[in-house]
Order: structure tokens, then C-alpha cells, then sequence
């Protein structure tokens, strides 16, 4: 009770603070964040929500994301609904405002840094962007399911290996590849809700490629086998449906809609899906597998060090959602995806660059206190508070915790390229909350071993590039100051000048450190 009272208790605090109920447009969450669609962004108070102890960032992209961490967003999403619908039925009048902008002596940086978010967000809305923000939001829903079944497939894995409790293991593997199985029907239907078709229609036709009748079937010259395309051709047969669907709905009597539309959807695009989408479809799934089993065997060090470097320019630019098809059709093809394990690592050199701050700005007390808080968050895998509260508004230390990725992901490229192959079996947690999804060629006892060397490789280049080279005087200066006095104290009792205190944010938290007010040059 007391767990459910502390989630309602999240909800409540945030509510008013992002403008009330008739402020919020739409609900959602994913693996860490609560996703707001909100009439104004204004009436939101950002300083005032990230004091929250619950809250350990805010990021705006197409939507307001307020940052709970894993476990924690589950929990609090369907309270923060409830409130929602209960404020909306006793007090329908709009929502005043959060009480104006919090006070603040930082004004000119604050300008800055609403103009940059500003323009970034509108970098972000192109066309290529927008469609792979669809595409993730056809996936991320599957992934707690992802995440269940490959713990579940791995404990049965060492259960079988041990020869321990021999008639589990049956019903073991029937949890763990049931869902895998039926992946493709998940697909299709999300994919048709995404794109604004009927989902169960959606559903119905990809559910065309599991279906073991198909290998009666032969296009291609070739006989067709269950599965065949995977989730690329249930990504396509849906997005085909709802095309096929929308055309109909136009065309179609309305007094025969019912009748008439539905069929023609699962009519036409079944048979492109049988006869051209499932081989294709599984042509372009095998290239996939082969081209990284390819790349990791034969560059695997030169591409890990690539592959884990990158990864937090892409996060930052919203690419990485292309990748996630990828990871699905690896675990699909192959029981694990080889590409996760190295982009994991991207979160080691972000931990090791905050360590590395943490000890090179040892007078910033709100820093400092901004690091521990996102630490432990950081080691299981939530990279978001230290990005946006540490490394990126510091700019070089972003940088240096991209270096700490790149050695972290060679480490376990090059293990990959010596033929131990080091793969997770779901995608979604990284950091330490990946041991239990991790699966390989050579047993778990090494697959552990390559992963958490990685992670250790990870921290220890990330904190070295970022002590050695993560400051230059003029930030040093800058930020390597005592935050906690006012600027009037500072006056009054004769402290320097030179280099004035920074005024802190409700939450004591540097300013500095908020995206939000993130000078240009950074």
C-alpha cells in the first residue's frame, strides 16, 4: 500500500506542475520515460519538476518526457491517468499556469538555451525522423515482453545446461518462445494502429506469415516456410493493410463498409504478402543476420570501436530508433542480437566521464550532488540524467564519454572477432540490468566475462579522456566553484570576483547543467 500511496503521491507532484489536466493532451510511457502531448508548453515549470526526488530528468522532443527510470514509470503512468481523469471531471475550466518561470539571475542563458532546444526540435521533425519515431513506437510496446521472455529463455538455458529440474525446462521454453513465435502478429498489429488502420486487421494479415500453412504454398519457386520475412514482412503486410484499408474506406458504400472493407484489406494484402512480401521480406532478414555476423567477425574490433562511439550522437538525433527493427529481427533469426552488448557500452563511457567530472569539479557542490543522485541510474543502464544534467551541457565531456563507448564497444567487438560471441537475448536495459539477458556461442560464464570487461573498459577510457582532456581552463574556471552561496553572500563577505557563483535551480542543481540553458557553444 504504501508502494501504491509513494506512486500516486509522483503523480500528484507532477500534475499541476506540467499545467493541470486540461493542459495535457495525451499519455504514454516507455521503458523509462512518461511521454506528455501537451497543449502549452509554457505552463510547464521545469526547474520544479526536476526537483522532484522521483523525477531524474526532463527531455522535450515530439512530446514533454519526463524522466522516472525503469519499474518506476510503469507504476506511476496509470496513476498519473487516473488523476488526470478525476481533475478533468471535477474542474473542466483550463489550467492556469505552473506560477510564471522560476526566479532566476541566469535569464540570458535561459533564452539561449530555449532557442537552441527550439531549433533542435524542429531539426528533428523532418520527414525520415518522424517515420522512424514511428517505427520505434511499433516496437517499444513489445519490448517488457521481449524482456520476460529472454530472462525466462535464459534461466531455462542454465537449467538445461546444469541438467537441473528436467521437467521444467518443457514449460520453461514454452514461456520464453511463445511470444517469439507470435512476434510477427504484434507487429502487424501495432504497426496498422501507428499508421492509422484498423489494428486487429493489421494483425490478420501478419499473422498470414506465421501461420504453418504457408508451407503448402510456393512463390519464387521456392517453398514458403512459416515465419519466412519475420517482422519486416509483418511491418510491411500492416503498412500495406492500412493503405489497402484507407483506399477502401473512400471508395467503398458505406452500407457495405462493413462487409466489403475488412475482406478486400485481408484479400489483397494476403495474397502481395504470400506471393512477394514473405520472400522478400526474408531475403532482406537474412541479409541483415549474415552482413553482422560478417561485420562482427571480420572487423569486430574496428567496428564495435565505431558502433559504441556513435551511439550517443544517435540517441541525441533520434537515429538509434532505426536500430531496433534490427535487434528484433537479430533475436528473431538468432536467439540474441550481437549489436545491443556494444552499444551498451556507450552508457559505461557516459558512467566513467561523470566520475571523471565528479573528481575534476571537486567546489561544485550541486554538480557533485546532480552525479551521485544519476549514478546508480547510470550503472543500470538509464544514460538520461547524467546526459542531460552533466555531459552535454559541459560539451567536451559529452565527447569524452563518447571515446569511453568506443573502447568499451572495440573490447567487445574484438572478443566477437576472436569467435566468442556476446549477444542479449531482449533489447531495452543495458548497463549492469543486461547480465540477465545475455546469452552467446561459448557459455554464459564467459559471455558474462567479455560483457563485464567491456563495462569496465567503458569506464575506465570515458574517465581517463574525461579527466585528461574533458576540461579546458576556461571551464574549469568557470564551473569549479562553490554553488551554494548566494552572489549577495559572496559580495558581502569579500569572496571572489573573478569567477561569481552560479545561481542554483530550485532543486540545487547548476542552471548549467539543464539542456534547456545550455550556452551555444555547447
Amino acid at each position: 500500500m504504501a508502494t501504491e500511496d509513494k506512486n500516486r503521491a509522483t503523480a500528484a507532484a507532477i500534475l499541476p506542475l506540467v499545467g493541470g489536466a486540461a493542459n495535457v493532451a495525451s499519455i504514454a510511457h516507455c521503458m523509462t520515460r512518461l511521454r506528455l502531448g501537451l497543449h502549452d508548453r509554457s505552463l510547464v515549470d521545469d526547474e520544479a519538476l526536476k526537483a522532484l526526488p522521483a523525477v531524474m530528468g526532463v527531455v522535450e522532443d515530439d512530446t514533454y518526457q519526463i524522466v522516472l527510470g525503469p519499474g518506476t514509470v510503469a507504476r506511476v503512468t496509470p496513476e498519473f491517468e487516473q488523476l488526470v481523469e478525476e481533475e478533468r471531471e471535477t474542474d473542466p475550466a483550463p489550467a492556469s499556469g505552473p506560477g510564471g518561470p522560476a526566479a532566476t539571475s541566469s535569464d540570458d542563458l535561459a533564452a539561449q538555451g530555449a532557442a537552441i532546444k527550439a531549433q533542435q526540435k524542429t531539426k528533428n521533425a523532418t520527414p525520415f525522423k518522424l517515420f522512424l519515431r514511428k517505427i520505434a513506437n511499433i516496437f517499444v510496446p513489445l519490448i517488457p515482453a521481449l524482456i520476460g521472455c529472454g530472462i525466462i529463455a535464459g534461466l531455462n538455458g542454465l537449467l538445461v545446461n546444469l541438467e537441473w529440474l528436467p521437467a521444467v525446462t518443457p514449460a520453461l521454453a514454452a514461456m520464453a518462445s511463445g511470444f517469439m513465435a507470435l512476434i510477427a502478429v504484434f507487429v502487424g498489429y501495432n504497426t496498422a494502429k501507428e499508421f492509422g488502420g484498423t489494428p486487429i486487421l493489421g494483425g490478420a494479415v501478419a499473422a498470414i506469415i506465421v501461420f504453418p500453412g504457408v508451407a503448402n504454398i510456393d512463390a519464387f519457386g521456392q517453398t514458403l516456410s512459416p515465419g519466412q520475412g519475420g517482422v519486416l514482412g509483418a511491418l510491411g503486410a500492416a503498412v500495406l493493410a492500412v493503405y489497402v484499408e484507407k483506399w477502401c474506406r473512400r471508395w467503398v458504400p458505406e452500407a457495405l463498409d462493413v462487409l466489403v472493407t475488412p475482406t478486400l484489406t485481408v484479400l489483397i494484402s494476403g495474397l502481395v504478402t504470400i506471393f512477394g512480401l514473405m520472400y522478400v521480406a526474408g531475403e532482406i532478414s537474412s541479409a541483415i543476420g549474415t552482413f553482422a555476423d560478417w561485420l562482427l567477425s571480420n572487423g569486430g574490433a574496428g567496428a564495435g570501436f565505431v558502433l559504441g562511439g556513435l551511439f550517443l550522437p544517435l540517441v541525441m538525433l533520434g537515429l538509434h530508433q532505426a536500430l531496433i527493427p534490427i535487434h528484433t529481427t537479430l533475436i528473431e533469426q538468432q536467439g540474441y542480437t550481437v549489436l545491443l552488448p556494444i552499444l551498451a557500452m556507450a552508457g559505461a563511457g557516459q558512467v566513467g566521464a561523470a566520475m571523471a567530472v565528479y573528481f575534476r569539479l571537486p567546489r561544485n557542490e550541486s554538480i557533485r550532488r546532480t552525479i551521485k543522485s544519476a549514478l546508480p541510474a547510470g550503472l543500470l543502464g538509464v544514460g538520461e540524467p547524467l546526459i542531460y544534467g552533466v555531459s552535454l551541457p559541459l560539451g567536451r565531456p559529452f565527447i569524452t564519454a563518447c571515446v569511453g563507448g568506443a573502447f568499451g564497444g572495440g573490447f567487445v567487438g574484438l572478443f566477437n572477432q576472436l569467435g566468442d560471441t556476446v549477444g542479449s537475448t531482449a533489447i531495452g536495459p543495458s548497463g549492469w540490468a543486461l547480465f540477465p539477458l545475455l546469452d552467446g556461442n561459448h557459455g554464459l560464464g564467459s559471455t558474462i566475462a567479455i560483457y563485464g570487461g567491456g563495462l569496465l573498459v567503458g569506464y575506465v577510457a570515458g574517465f581517463l579522456a574525461t579527466y585528461f582532456f574533458g576540461f579546458g581552463k576556461d571551464l574549469l574556471a568557470e564551473f569549479n566553484v562553490s554553488q551554494e552561496p548566494a552572489p549577495s553572500t559572496v559580495a558581502a563577505t569579500g569572496g571572489p570576483t573573478t569567477a561569481p557563483n552560479r545561481p542554483t535551480g530550485p532543486d540545487g542543481t547548476d542552471p548549467g547543467t539543464d539542456p534547456a540553458k545550455a550556452p551555444a557553444g555547447v
